[in-house]
């Protein structure tokens, strides 16, 4: 009896295992989950962080202050190709999530970790390597920010948190 029931037991453990890794691998390629909103780390199976030091992503603005409410361009330069992608711009002074994307290029989308639009996100896996943004700051003021965005080169090879230079707010009381 004990035996009829291995086969079985062993064709159901597969198959839900199966199931959960498909499942899951095909979550990320339509963007980072909300686990990866604190610490921007995506949650890959053995995935490899690489050093933010020997990234070969940048992450400008022209702006180098704004006042409340302004809107702010924001361009990801990469010289190779990556798939995915989680963009967050944050305030120097405790590192919160702060303001909202309103522009966001084709394979994007919004994503919402505290606010909506605060996050941006890949949609599909298509790779990317120059991408513009347009990120608004709140009415009231919130102090100097920076922008981070963690890249996965693919599913096993990624960047946490490369960061922009600080963009001062003006205006401030």
């Amino acid at each position: 009896m004990e035996n009829d029931r291995r086969p079985h037991v062993t064709i159901i453990v597969w198959a839900c295992t199966t199931l959960c890794l498909v499942s899951y691998t095909a979550a990320f390629s339509h963007g980072a989950s909300l686990s990866a909103c604190t610490d921007m780390i995506p949650r890959h199976l053995r995935a490899q962080l690489h050093s933010s030091n020997n990234n070969y992503v940048t992450v400008h603005t022209n702006m180098s202050f704004f006042f409340p409410g302004d809107k702010v361009p924001v361009t990801v330069r990469s010289t190779r190709d990556f798939m995915g992608f989680l963009l967050q711009a944050r305030k120097v002074s405790n590192d919160e999530i702060t303001g909202m994307f309103i522009f966001i290029p084709p394979g994007s989308k919004l994503l919402t970790c505290f606010e909506d639009g605060d996050t941006v996100t890949h949609s599909d896996k298509s790779l990317k390597r120059n991408l513009s943004f347009v990120w608004k700051a709140p009415a009231q003021p919130i102090g100097d920010i920076k922008f981070f965005i963690s890249v996965v080169q693919s599913y096993f090879v990624y960047w946490a948190k490369i960061e922009s230079a600080i963009v001062a707010q003006r205006g401030q009381n």
